[in-house]
């Protein structure tokens, strides 16, 4: 398994942890809620971050098509996240593990090149698509915070629809590969 898909696959896990209480919410704060902000409070800025390195390394244009997509549609989720943590005065929590997960795969995407770059990006996010599907689920499932249910609600779609995109380039990924052998 790669670099990258080993760590979407941790972020899977991590994602589907969500109700497990994976930080400790304060007083008065639900941990679903509290998890699901710490989680998606990084989770689009990383899909912002990845996707510009992949709209310029990818070696395909329907990789690099997809990369924009991840680039455009993600600055409105962060936007929206932060206008609810504003409204309700609310500060994210830190999620150091998680954000130490995305500083190691940008750093790995990075250092690849030409087809590893196009294997290792889309396998990471098909399964970061998974994990952040399941984690919004989650949220919408036995979340407390209405205004966070009803983001999740919102931005599911997107996701589910990011999701589909992957699979699909990552399927013509692997048409490719058998019929080059």
């Amino acid at each position: 398994m790669n670099r990258i898909s080993t760590l979407g696959f941790a972020l899977a896990l991590l994602a589907l942890a969500a109700g497990g209480a994976v930080a400790v919410a304060p007083k008065g704060e639900a941990a679903v809620d509290y998890n699901f902000v710490a989680q998606a409070n990084l989770g689009a800025p990383f899909q912002i971050a990845s996707g510009r390195i992949a709209e310029e390394k990818a070696a395909t244009a329907n990789i690099r098509d997809y990369a924009h997509l991840m680039v455009v549609s993600h600055a409105p989720v962060v936007d929206a996240l932060a206008a609810i943590l504003r409204r309700e005065g609310v500060t994210a929590p830190p999620n150091t593990l998680l954000e130490g997960a995305y500083d190691t795969m940008i750093a790995s995407l990075k250092a690849d090149r030409a087809a590893t770059f196009d294997r290792d990006y889309v396998a990471g996010q098909v399964d970061y698509q998974k994990g952040t599907a399941a984690l919004f689920r989650y949220e919408i499932q036995n979340g407390t915070d209405p205004n966070l249910k009803e983001f999740a609600q919102r931005t599911l779609p997107k996701i589910e629809d990011h999701l589909q995109r992957a699979l699909k380039l990552a399927k013509r990924a692997e048409i490719a590969r058998a019929s080059s052998q």
